[in-house]
């Protein structure tokens, strides 16, 4: 796992749009919260097996608490058909009911904005982010349900 050593603002999420929520998630407006971003692609195997179920049970475990998980949908290949309704589609048959975001497009390459900002390797990612924006996880692939939990719960603990 990824452990960031270094104390680093996590940067601001660039979305071009928003699914399943009106409000505003920008990573200032949840300073005092732990952030989780699901970063995933609708045709990564990986990510539909194992991380999409994953952040939901995140999603589900952890309501009540301060504590955000938000999807983020980082489209570096197959443009043309992981638009934004092969993306509702998605969401409808895979019961997601926490906030998604498209990632924005860069009209210089194929790596969208936020996964570039990140240096995402690929899908399935999770970041992690504590309640004064650094972020603090930055995982390329699966993690166990066991190492995610104690990592969470550890961040949560730390809420002043």
């Amino acid at each position: 796992m990824d452990v960031m050593r270094e104390n680093v603002q996590a940067p601001p999420l660039e979305v071009s749009d928003w699914l399943n929520t009106k409000d505003d998630l920008s990573l200032s407006a949840l300073k005092g919260k732990v952030v989780v971003i699901h970063a995933f692609q609708i045709f990564c195997p990986a990510c539909v097996c194992h991380a999409t179920p994953q952040a939901k049970k995140i999603h589900e475990q952890f309501k009540g608490q301060p504590l955000q998980l938000i999807g983020l949908h980082t489209v570096f290949e197959h443009h043309d058909v992981m638009n934004k309704a092969a993306l509702e589609t998605f969401i409808h048959e895979y019961g997601i009911s926490f906030p998604v975001a498209i990632d924005k497009p860069s009209k210089k390459n194929s790596l969208p904005m936020t996964m570039k900002k990140y240096q995402l390797r690929g899908t399935p990612s999770l970041l992690a982010i504590d309640q004064y924006g650094k972020l603090v996880i930055n995982h390329f692939g699966q993690i166990s349900d066991m190492q995610i939990g104690q990592i969470l719960g550890h961040l949560l603990a730390d809420i002043d």
